[in-house]
């Protein structure tokens, strides 16, 4: 007993680490950003670029200015620029998407402390954002193989089933849409690397798809195109299940991703905007800390909250 050492928390350690986490995800966007090239062309990639290049420069920037310690080097901005990337459309005009990088990194994560601080997905917040500044870029889609440039969920807003895209169009990603959330097919690929590295847990993805799947059922509208429409794919594996803004505990994150569902069609079937993803978990990262605290459990021998 006399070598005992007192410490505080944490007490298991092991090797993963921010920078690994990461590099996971940057591996999982891959596929989408391979189908974005083949399914966009040249200006995917620039505007993936510009995206990343603008996150990293300004996270760099003000950690300068502010006397912080440099931390780029965490992969973290980059994430974020490829996310925020993944939910333009790809004709977005470069300085709006310089724009959208400014209010992720400044304004939702550098200012709320840095890494693991932020309130809401930094990504999600800017492109909520961009929805509200520029809706007409925002919601302007290019016309890809003679498919309608109308996105899928504004044809089922309308009410035009019949002009739905094929499932497999679907999958793939032969529809309108921004430049990285219209291949489910490669965002699934993404999805199931994140769960077999056990970057993400199934639980907050899992709720989320069904009960976007089966609200849309009982609205009478198509569930599986529902299901690989908009952002959904890539909200749910890539960004509902952002460390610093999802519950704690395994019955939060359920609850987290049905609340994102309800939301979702909601917003989708009654909203203003015919895609509720972004929407719907920005709202929840703000339930968050109501959620840990009606699923935390109490400690063995601590006080009840």
């Amino acid at each position: 007993m006399k070598n005992m050492t007192v410490s505080f928390s944490p007490h298991i350690h092991d090797k993963i680490t921010a920078s690994r986490i990461m590099l996971d995800v940057v591996i999982a966007l891959v596929p989408a950003f391979a189908a974005s090239l083949f399914i966009f062309g040249p200006r995917a990639a620039l505007v993936t670029a510009v995206c990343v290049s603008s996150c990293v420069l300004f996270e760099g920037i003000y950690q300068k200015l502010m006397k912080k310690p440099v931390t780029v080097n965490d992969l973290s901005a980059v994430v974020t620029g490829l996310l925020l990337a993944f939910n333009l459309p790809v004709e977005i005009p470069v300085w709006q998407a310089v724009f959208g990088c400014a209010v992720a990194i400044l304004f939702v994560k550098q200012l709320f402390g840095g890494l693991g601080k932020n309130f809401a997905n930094p990504a999600i917040t800017a492109r909520v954002v961009m929805f509200l500044a520029f809706s007409k870029t925002m919601t302007t889609w290019v016309q890809i193989d003679a498919v309608s440039s109308a996105t899928p969920l504004a044809l089922m807003k309308r009410g035009e089933f019949g002009d739905l895209p094929g499932l497999w169009n679907m999958l793939a990603g032969s529809r309108g849409g921004s430049l990285g959330e219209t291949s489910a097919l490669a965002l699934l690929l993404g999805g199931i690397y994140l769960l077999i590295r056990r970057v993400i847990t199934w639980h907050t993805p899992a709720a989320f798809f069904g009960t976007v799947f089966v609200l849309a059922a009982v609205f009478g509208q198509e569930p599986l195109h529902h299901l690989l429409a908009g952002g959904l794919f890539l909200g749910a594996f890539f960004m509902a299940t952002d460390y610093p803004t999802t519950p704690k505990t395994n019955a939060g994150r359920v609850v987290f991703g049905a609340g994102c569902g309800v939301l979702t069609v909601i917003i989708r079937l009654y909203g203003n905007y015919p895609e509720g993803v972004a929407f719907s978990i920005l709202l929840m990262n703000m339930a968050v800390p109501y959620i840990n605290k009606s699923t935390l459990r109490k400690a063995l021998g601590g006080k009840k909250g």
